[in-house]
């Protein structure tokens, strides 16, 4: 699936601020291969819908058995077998005997400890492995999953370990065993080693989305055939502590909504959760909602926090243009799109925004095997597009009650005709301060 940093930027997947992203949410990782893997898994959401089933069944593998998750295999574990590799410690005789190796320790005390410390993170990395492979059983496994574990029982089954699998404790390793193990996997199986360390990473990533799926009470979507749909009940923006859910139906009779309401009333949180659902849909997760039905999309385009680019001379307006054509080159490719469009064209007068929206917006709905949600504070030419059969208009309320301004965030058919911008600037006192400047 394709989604730009732009995009991810304004679903909040990555930010600046760690506690206010979705990968700060679901980063349940117990390693930094892990937290690599999943931050890789994220900038590359899936495509194919076997992908995805795939990665949903994996996940749900995990979290049917969540608590009995091996725990031998720690970021420590990796980090020092990684230390282990970098070291060079002094040449270990070829079939080192009872006597060379009580010299070697005598001789070279600082590689004997290394190679002690290290061997038992190797020894927790193999039993690690092999509880593993006893976790997800014999049983039939998605294709990635069966592929990691072949690949790991292939390297177990190597003949040179099999002294160290019998092993029940690292305690039961002498000297001689220790070093011979230090010199093999030093330079007999270094790939094999790594590639252990590389596969884990994914398990680890895994995990960490199975965890975040049951924490966040997240549900598995289900894919449909059907060309440009998305259906939900009860969709909640995923990163606020107290959301409101929405129900949302959008298909190819119903693929524009034009969407209106006083600032603050909910309509960028919106927005954001539906691509964020769709997103997280699309990495094999389950998604915020009781339920959802989707369809396949080929990427994810917004146009939500655009600024300026001083240093290229680009204005806030130029900018929304330039994104605005990215997206039309992008998405006619007769390929299902997702497009979310908060505020259009902020950086122009009122009259020239109402045009250019006018022009943008019946261009767009002209591309029916793509969905798109756009917010605009413009309501007056809301009656200009009431001739549009695919157009779908929805509003949030706002009530003044007892001179306080109440949202409901609940969405409601139609078109907004709020007009709380000067209530607000009267409310925050800011009117009575300009009433008595100079005096």
């Amino acid at each position: 699936m394709f989604i730009d940093k732009t995009t991810l930027s304004d679903l909040s997947v990555f930010s600046p601020q760690d506690n206010a992203s979705l990968f700060y949410l679901i980063d349940y990782t117990a390693t930094a291969e892990g937290k690599s893997e999943l931050m890789h898994m994220l900038h590359h959401p899936l495509t194919q819908k076997k992908h995805i089933v795939a990665v949903q069944e994996i996940l749900n593998l995990i979290a049917k058995n969540l608590d009995q998750w091996p725990s031998e295999i720690t970021n420590g574990t990796l980090l020092v077998i990684e230390k282990f590799y970098d070291d060079q410690p002094d040449p270990i005789p070829e079939n080192i005997s009872n006597l060379q190796a009580v010299f070697y320790k005598w001789l070279h005390p600082r590689d004997y400890a290394l190679m002690m410390f290290s061997m038992k993170q190797l020894f927790y990395l193999i039993k690690g492995y092999e509880k593993i492979h006893a976790f997800f059983g014999p049983t039939i496994l998605p294709a990635p999953l069966e592929e990691i574990l072949c690949q790991s029982r292939k390297i177990l089954a190597d003949k040179s370990l099999a002294d160290l699998i019998q092993k029940k404790s690292f305690n039961e390793l002498n000297q001689r065993e220790i070093l011979q193990l230090g010199r093999m996997f030093h330079i007999d199986l270094v790939a094999e080693i790594r590639t252990l360390i590389k596969l884990y990473g994914k398990l680890d990533a895994w995990y960490a989305m199975a965890k975040a799926n049951i924490q966040l009470k997240l549900n598995n979507p289900q894919f449909t055939q059907e060309a440009t749909l998305i259906e939900s009940v009860n969709l909640r923006h995923l990163l606020l502590e107290n959301p409101v859910s929405y129900n949302i139906n959008m298909n190819k009779a119903s693929n524009f909504i034009f969407l209106t309401g006083a600032n603050m009333a909910g309509k960028s949180t919106l927005i954001k959760a539906v691509g964020l659902a769709v997103y997280m849909a699309h990495l094999g997760m389950g998604v915020p909602a009781k339920e959802m039905k989707l369809s396949i999309f080929e990427g994810i385009l917004s146009n939500i926090n655009i600024a300026d680019n001083i240093s290229k001379g680009e204005s806030y307006f130029f900018n929304e243009v330039k994104r605005i054509r990215q997206t039309i080159e992008k998405i006619n490719d007769g390929r299902n799109w997702l497009v979310l469009i908060d505020e259009l064209f902020k950086g122009t007068n009122i009259q020239d925004a109402m045009k250019c929206s006018t022009t943008v917006i019946r261009g767009l709905i002209k591309i029916k095997h793509c969905l798109f949600i756009l917010s605009t504070h413009l309501y007056e030419i809301g009656d200009e597009l009431k001739d549009l059969p695919t157009m779908d208009f929805k509003y949030f309320e706002t009530a003044l009650k007892d001179n306080d301004l109440y949202f409901s965030y609940q969405l409601k058919n139609g078109i907004s005709q709020d007009r709380m911008g000067y209530l607000i600037l009267q409310k925050e006192g800011v009117t009575a301060l300009l009433e008595h400047l100079g005096k």
